[in-house]
């Protein structure tokens, strides 16, 4: 040997066990990869595995939330599904295309040309792991995510992959690709109980996933990968991360140019979910119920209009008192077909009772069926808008009618008498024509009035004294405003109804005079006269107020008050609903329409130019409008006696009511006058203690009535 020692050899590396570890890896799953495949392609030695799959579901009959639709097919209201789940139905059709090309070139570029299995992809993730220690890409291609999705099990090991391999071949022999894009769609989780694009877009960005943002794109591709993780309404940093990290892997792919990721990233991320769309919400539920099994229901209104006359709703009822509520219902004239339906003030309104659908609430109509009953009077030839008619304190038996305001206006014309809603001709009117009749038209128009059981129609109909609901009532004035010819209405719900010949309600000359006098109603402060035809009303003790009208399309009908049916002080028809009614109009857009013109057969003359016969009405009984009654005190009856709770030591006023006479009226107890003359038929007394009063009435003809009662 030299003096120079050789060198020694260079100790070779040790190979640790991780390292070992990772090759024996790669190695292992490498043989089980060309297994795996060759036993797919076979389709034997995993006929086990296959035998077990769930059955391959169809995107058509997947449960899905029940999504209640507009006209035009815009959301109104969704329902979750049956485990709470908001998944609503969606194609790829009604999805934004630039999404589904960045989800495929990030998540699957060979998605068109595989067969369910990018092996390629799954050596590629097995050797990442291998490198790194760590899952880097997941190597699964869309139909395996979907093969995922449909069992609802994450793949924790390698059999599970396996699994889900078997069943993407399975869904691509079964199924066409645009078929495995639309079951992604409906199922990939975006976080919470949010399930598929379209619930995803609504509840994070408010809108529908027709059309979206790049950086909205991005954001969506990017959440089902870690929905928790990502959820922007609970970590929006994590979400903007993620979303511009798939910005980021599209530019180096060349799916998208720099300048487009560069504007994305400066828009920012949603940061909590918004509120699900909920209009014509009593509507929806009504039609769900109809419908259980449906995926899909349309309904016949305009949710510009819906959503208008919601937030009218809701605006007026808060300026009257929180516990009123307010409804509303539009229509086509023509059609019948429901435009908007507003149940409420407000569904979940605790104080005004919101869940309570009062479009369809049995109400007292007040004043609105005078139109029909004046109507009536025309079509049997018994008036004109012309004729005279006396308001005059007229007696029928025991009722007594009076105007709202206690005046009489003596002669008056039909005409003057509809527009100013006096009450004793309209129940002069409705003596003369028939309870029975009016009813019976009520009828014929589709609506369903309600009577006591077992009792006949009464006067008191013509005032409110029958149970009706606003649809009713918007039935009606549309047969009025359709030239009498009846119209059901009709919002989607159940079979649409057939062509039918119907008896008409009235004939067209009359329903022209109703709504021509209609028309000449003063409007509201906020109203424009002439515009349209329209009533209101306002039941017994201030109840409900009414306002129903119609232009040459549209019908809309308003009702206000409280759901249970507790007096409002001071609500009334003109000042409670007409200025709603009037703003409703205001709303309908392209819809608005002149009223029609007259038919043929339209009389136009003043009074003197009339046939006799018609220029004054005259009740088949004379003597019944000829007379002035004497007074009478109506309330309380001679010797009863009254429970005023004056024995407990309470102090509560007794109302005396009269009916007859001539006003104003001066009213006494025990010899000494009360209240003060006024031309009111009704007055409060105060008494000191129980114990016998003797109550009298004088009227401005010096006519009087008196009664003893005994108060306790």
């Amino acid at each position: 040997m030299s003096g120079v020692e050789a060198a020694a050899p260079e100790p070779q590396p040790r190979r640790s066990r991780k390292g070992l570890a990772r090759w024996l890896t790669l190695a292992g799953f490498g043989v089980f990869v060309v297994a795996a495949a060759g036993a797919i392609q076979l389709n034997s030695m995993l006929s086990g595995i296959a035998g077990t799959l769930p059955p391959t579901p169809d995107v058509a009959t997947l449960p899905v939330s029940v999504a209640v639709t507009d006209r035009n097919g815009m959301l109104l209201r969704p329902f979750t599904t049956g485990d709470g789940r908001w998944r609503l139905p969606v194609d790829r059709t009604a999805v934004d295309p630039r999404f589904i090309q960045m989800l495929i070139a990030y998540e699957d570029r060979g998605f068109a040309e595989h067969s369910g299995i990018a092996w390629s992809s799954m050596l590629r993730a097995a050797g990442q792991f291998v490198m790194a220690g760590r899952v880097v890409s997941g190597g699964s291609t869309l139909t395996m995510q979907v093969a995922r999705l449909i069992e609802g099990e994450p793949t924790r090991d390698i059999w599970g992959k396996l699994r889900q391999m078997v069943h993407a071949d399975r869904l691509e022999h079964e199924l066409s690709k645009d078929e495995i894009i639309d079951l992604y769609l409906t199922l990939a989780p975006y976080g919470g109980n949010i399930e598929g694009i379209r619930a995803a877009t609504l509840a994070y960005f408010g809108k529908e996933p027709g059309r979206l943002t790049i950086a909205e794109a991005a954001l969506l591709v990017a959440l089902p990968q870690s929905p928790e993780a990502r959820r922007p309404d609970r970590d929006p940093v994590a979400a903007e991360r993620s979303r511009d990290m798939v910005l980021d892997r599209l530019v180096a792919t060349g799916a998208l140019p720099p300048e487009d990721a560069l504007v994305a990233k400066r828009e920012p991320v949603p940061t909590g979910r918004r509120e699900f769309p909920m209009l014509a919400a009593h509507m929806a539920a009504q039609a769900v119920r109809a419908q259980p099994t449906a995926r899909a229901i349309e309904l016949t209104v305009d949710k510009r209009l819906q959503d208008a006359l919601e937030h009218l709703a809701a605006g007026r009822a808060r300026l009257i008192d929180p516990k009123v509520s307010v409804a509303i219902v539009a229509a086509d004239i023509a059609s019948g077909e429901v435009l908007a339906s507003v149940g409420s003030a407000g569904l979940f309104s605790i104080q005004s009772a919101g869940f309570v659908d009062m479009t369809n609430a049995i109400r007292s109509p007040g004043s609105t069926l005078k139109p029909l009953i004046y109507g009536l009077a025309f079509e049997l030839g018994l008036a004109h808008p012309e004729s005279l008619i006396e308001d005059r304190p007229t007696a029928f038996g025991a009722y007594v009618p009076v105007n709202f305001d206690g005046f009489s206006r003596g002669t008056v014309t039909i005409h003057d008498a509809l527009t100013e809603s006096l009450n004793i001709p309209a129940v002069v009117v409705l003596d003369a024509v028939g309870p029975a009749r009016l009813v019976s038209r009520l009828r014929r128009a589709h609506a369903d009035p309600r009577l006591p059981i077992n009792t006949a129609p009464s006067l008191a109909v013509g005032l409110g004294g029958v149970g009706i609901t606003l649809r009713d009532l918007v039935s009606v004035y549309a047969a009025i405003g359709n030239g009498g010819k009846p119209i059901r209405l009709y919002d989607g719900i159940g079979p649409a109804p057939s062509a039918e010949i119907a008896a008409p309600v009235l004939d067209p000359v009359s329903a022209w005079y109703v709504s021509d006098i209609l028309a000449d109603v003063p409007p509201p402060l906020n109203g424009s006269p002439g515009r349209i035809a329209y009533k209101t009303g306002t039941s017994y003790g201030y109840r409900d107020g009414w306002a129903i009208g119609f232009d040459g399309k549209t019908v809309i009908g308003v009702w206000v008050g409280r759901p249970d049916g507790a007096p409002v002080p001071g609500l009334s028809g003109i000042t409670g609903a007409a200025p709603i009614l009037f703003e409703a109009f205001d709303r309908l857009g392209n819809r608005k329409a002149p009223l029609p013109r007259a038919p043929q057969g339209v009389l136009f003359a003043s009074n003197s130019e009339l046939p006799m016969p018609l220029r004054r009405f005259r009740h088949p009984n004379e003597d019944m409008v000829a007379r002035v009654a004497a007074p009478e005190i109506a309330f309380p009856a001679d010797g009863v006696d009254v429970d005023l709770g004056l024995a407990a030591g309470d102090i509560s006023p007794l109302m005396v009511k009269v009916r007859n006479g001539v006003p104003p009226f001066i009213f006494f107890a025990n010899g000494a006058p009360f209240g003060r003359p006024e031309f009111a038929r009704q007055s409060l007394w105060e008494p000191d203690g129980p114990g016998f009063v003797t109550l009298s009435v004088v009227d401005a003809a010096g006519q009087a009535d008196t009664v003893t009662v005994f108060l306790n």
